[in-house]
């Protein structure tokens, strides 16, 4: 008995019929196939099968068979996954996630950083919004994310990277951009863009820098993200508070003036799950001086 007509037997009662296992899963001939399942019958000492007018169907025999090939042949597969892993082991993997429209500025760094020390390994990328990369964190989906210091998260740890400035979008016809800087009283009457509950780190920062600046101001619009922001702003001919890094998607129709004063800041931290041993993570963490230096060079 050869593992090949365990695979025919199989695929015969599996298609109930000689004729579509022959040529639709075996691709050989049916009298071939004929034979082989009479061959393996001959092995095990009994009829398997036999033939109806609605094609094949399993003797109490050939069901009690069925059982038993199909798990040989399941451990046939597992013995030659093993052996293949053994020989050509998996890449380890490592899964980044980036705060939508951070990739420019930090992916590339971090990948020359990763890529240079462990050149054999797999990086697994994920943008999403600071809460869901959180989330992501906690859940054991993502080993690193570039993200908000998000409260409500205990099994995290964060690193800080960057504290940037809120800036102020406007287009670039605006009468306000006429000016060096702006401040928060000059926006009241504007259309005011703000964020939405998606970003809840940099809406708190926002609403409380108003807030005490005394400033009374609705807004008229809530974005979910930076490139929605700008299209919005130029659009409704509005303007809206965003961090600097926004300045790096700006069109030619969009600009941007530095807040009066003491401009409120918003952080971008590295985030870990605490618990999370991946000797790459250690890697990144022990180069993260040098990570924030490179951004910084590539930004200035």
């Amino acid at each position: 008995m050869e593992l090949r007509h365990l695979r025919y037997f199989v695929a015969v009662a599996e298609a109930g019929s000689l004729t579509v296992a022959a040529e639709r899963i075996l691709h050989t001939s049916q009298p071939s196939l004929s034979r082989q399942i009479r061959d393996l019958e001959q092995e095990v000492g009994t009829q398997l099968m036999t033939r109806t007018a609605r094609g094949i169907e399993l003797t109490p025999a050939g069901r009690a068979f069925l059982d038993h090939a199909r798990s040989v042949l399941s451990q046939v597969e597992a013995a030659a996954e093993a052996a293949r892993r053994v020989a050509h082991p998996a890449k380890p993997c490592f899964t980044m996630g980036f705060l939508t429209g951070h990739e420019l500025g930090w992916m590339p760094e971090a990948m020359k950083i990763l890529r240079d020390e462990l050149p054999n390994i797999d990086v697994m990328i994920s943008s999403q919004y600071s809460p869901l990369l959180a989330d992501g964190l906690t859940k054991g989906k993502i080993d690193a994310a570039f993200l908000r210091r998000e409260k409500g998260v205990p099994g995290l740890a964060f690193r800080l990277l960057v504290k940037e400035p809120l800036m102020v979008i406007l287009p670039s016809d605006h009468p306000l951009a006429a000016r060096q800087v702006i401040g928060p009283r000059d926006l009241v009457g504007e259309t005011f863009v703000s964020v939405s509950h998606t970003a809840p780190v940099l809406r708190t920062v926002i609403d409380d820098y108003l807030k005490r600046s005394g400033t009374k101001i609705t807004a008229a619009h809530e974005t979910d993200h930076v490139a929605m922001g700008i299209s919005l702003i130029a659009s409704t001919r509005g303007v809206g508070l965003l961090p600097a890094y926004a300045q790096n998607f700006l069109p030619s129709s969009v600009t941007s003036r530095p807040l009066k004063g003491y401009p409120p800041t918003v952080e971008l931290v590295l985030g870990y799950k605490k618990s999370n041993e991946s000797p790459i993570l250690k890697l990144l963490l022990s180069r993260l001086d040098e990570l924030v230096a490179r951004a910084s060079n590539k930004t200035r």
